[in-house]
């Protein structure tokens, strides 16, 4: 019983459950990120490059032979393509998110701190500093 309540514990954490929303939103992310660049970004340049389909771009090491049953060996080269961009756009967008976090960070840093409350001393000696003064 003392390992559930431990586990408990653990899954019930600010961090855990900050990384659970953080892993659903990346992963929902992804997807949108994955359409943007398969059906926003790469068409225009399939267009601009004569009609080429990134994703369908290949080098064939070893063609297909039906007849005796060898699949296709190839380097889909295009594929790649494809997830370097979608890797780009997103490292894009984490790195805005963590710039605007940093400048919310510089902010509240920046704000002028209170001086410090002076020492018994200092406030002793401020005391004795009067009463001379008073005296004269």
């Amino acid at each position: 019983m003392g390992m559930l309540k431990e586990f408990k514990e653990f899954a019930m954490r600010g961090s855990v459950v900050d990384l659970a929303v953080g892993v659903i939103i990346g992963g929902a992310f992804g997807k949108i990120v994955t359409s943007l660049v398969n059906d926003i970004i790469m068409p225009p340049i399939g267009f601009l490059t004569g009609g080429i389909d990134f994703s369908e771009m290949k080098y064939v090491i070893q063609p297909a032979d039906e007849a005796n049953g060898v699949a296709e060996t190839a380097i889909n080269f295009g594929n790649f393509i494809n997830i370097v961009i979608e890797f780009i756009i997103i490292a894009f967008c984490i790195f805005m998110v963590i710039k605007g976090i940093n400048s919310l960070k510089r902010k509240k840093e920046e704000a002028p701190a209170a001086p410090p409350a002076p020492t018994k001393e200092e406030l002793l000696l401020t005391e004795i500093r009067d009463l001379l003064k008073a005296k004269q």
